[in-house]
C-alpha cells in the first residue's frame, strides 16, 4: 500500500506539473525538472515559478491537514473532529478580516492589491496572529480543564465567537473589501511563491516531527485516558504536545493558503480504511501519503488542460473526497470501533 500511493503521488505530482492552461510534453517535463533546462524559456519560467511550488504546496498541505485531523479524531475520540475545531481556522480568518475588512485603510489595500491576496505577506503574517492568538487562548484554557470533550465544546465556541466578529465586519464592509475577503476563504494553492515555501515546509514539517513523536501516545489514548495513565503518559503533557502540533500545522497552512476544508475529516477515515489499522505509527506516514496523493489530484482536476479559469481548491476537495467518505462509512458500518 505504501508503495502503491508513493507512485501514485509520483505519477500525479507529474501531471500536476505538466497540465494546465498551458500544456507542455512530458519530455519538457522532465528535462526542466532534473536539469533546469529548456529551449522554451516560457514553459522554463511556468514550471519553475508556478507549478513545481503550486505542486509541492499540495503535497505540504496534503499532508499537514490530514495528519492534524486524524490527531483531533484521537484526541477527542471523535470521527467528526477535525483541524478546524479548535478554531485555528477561524483565528486566522480573523486576522485576515481585521487587515481587509475592520482596518481596510488605503495603505493595506495598496499592499494587497500589488503583493496578491494569497500572495502578500500582510495576508500571511495577520492570519498567523489570528491562529496564534486563538492558539493562546486554547493552550491556556486546557491547562484548567481535564475533560477534552468539554475542550473540544469550548473550542467550537471560540471558533463561533469569532467567526461572528468576522461577520459583523463583513456587515457594515464595502463590496470590494468583501470581494477581496471571499476569495481568500476559496483556499488556492497557487499563491505560495518560491521564497513562502521555504517558511511554509519549515513549520510544517515540525508539526509533523511533533506527530510523529507523539504516535505512541496516541495509540494510548485510544485505549482512554485511564489505560493510558496506567503505561506512565502524562495527559496533560501529551494534550498539549498534540495540539500544539495541530495548530502549528493548521495555522501554518490556513495562512499561507487560506482555509482548505474537507481534508482534515476525510482523509483519516480513508487512511484507516487502506490500511486497515488503528495504529498511529501506521497511519500517520497513510495519511501523509494519502493526503499529497489527494490533494494532487485535486489540484490537477481544478485546472483541467485548456481550462483559463481554476475552480476553488475548496471546491474540488468536498466534490471528490465526500462520496468516498461516505462509501466508506456504509460499507464499514461500525467506525466507532476504530476509537475504541
Amino acid at each position: 500500500m505504501f508503495a502503491g500511493l508513493i507512485i501514485l503521488a509520483i505519477v500525479f505530482f507529474i501531471l500536476d506539473v505538466m497540465l494546465g492552461s498551458v500544456q507542455i510534453p512530458f519530455r519538457e517535463v522532465v528535462k526542466i525538472i532534473f536539469f533546469q533546462e529548456s529551449a522554451n524559456t516560457a514553459w522554463l519560467f511556468i514550471i519553475e515559478k508556478i507549478r513545481i511550488p503550486k505542486a509541492i504546496t499540495a503535497i505540504l498541505v496534503g499532508c499537514g491537514l490530514s495528519v492534524s485531523g486524524l490527531q483531533m479524531q484521537t484526541l477527542f475520540r471523535n470521527p467528526l473532529a477535525g483541524p478546524s475545531e479548535l478554531g485555528i481556522t477561524a483565528g486566522a480568518g480573523l486576522g485576515v478580516a481585521a487587515v481587509m475588512l475592520a482596518g481596510g485603510s488605503s495603505a493595506s489595500l495598496y499592499a494587497i492589491s500589488k503583493l496578491g491576496v494569497s500572495g502578500s505577506w500582510l495576508i500571511i503574517v495577520m492570519a498567523s496572529l489570528g491562529s496564534a492568538l486563538v492558539l493562546s487562548l486554547i493552550l491556556l484554557i486546557a491547562g484548567r480543564i481535564r475533560d477534552n470533550v468539554i475542550l473540544l465544546i469550548v473550542g467550537v465556541m471560540i471558533g463561533t465567537i469569532t467567526l461572528s466578529i468576522v461577520s459583523i465586519w463583513q456587515y457594515f464592509s464595502q463590496p470590494e473589501q468583501l470581494q477581496e475577503y471571499i476569495m481568500w476563504t476559496f483556499g488556492s494553492l497557487g499563491g505560495v511563491t518560491q521564497y513562502h515555501l521555504y517558511a511554509l515546509t519549515g513549520v510544517v514539517a515540525f508539526g509533523l516531527l511533533l506527530a510523529f513523536i507523539s504516535s505512541k501516545a496516541l495509540n494510548a489514548l485510544l485505549l482512554g485516558e485511564n489505560y493510558a495513565r496506567s503505561m506512565g503518559l502524562t495527559i496533560g503533557k501529551t494534550r498539549l504536545i498534540i495540539m500544539l502540533s495541530t495548530s502549528l500545522l493548521t495555522g501554518s497552512i490556513t495562512a499561507f493558503c487560506g482555509p482548505i476544508g474537507f481534508v482534515g475529516i476525510a482523509i483519516p477515515h480513508i487512511a484507516r480504511s487502506l490500511f486497515g489499522t488503528s495504529d498511529h505509527r501506521v497511519l500517520i506516514p497513510g495519511c501523509c501519503l494519502t493526503g499529497m496523493v489527494l490533494l494532487l489530484l485535486c489540484d490537477i482536476i481544478a485546472q483541467l488542460p485548456g481550462m483559463q479559469t481554476v475552480i476553488p481548491v475548496n471546491v474540488v476537495t468536498s466534490l471528490l473526497g465526500a462520496p468516498v467518505v461516505i462509501w466508506i462509512i456504509i460499507s464499514r458500518n461500525n467506525l466507532r470501533s476504530s476509537f475504541s
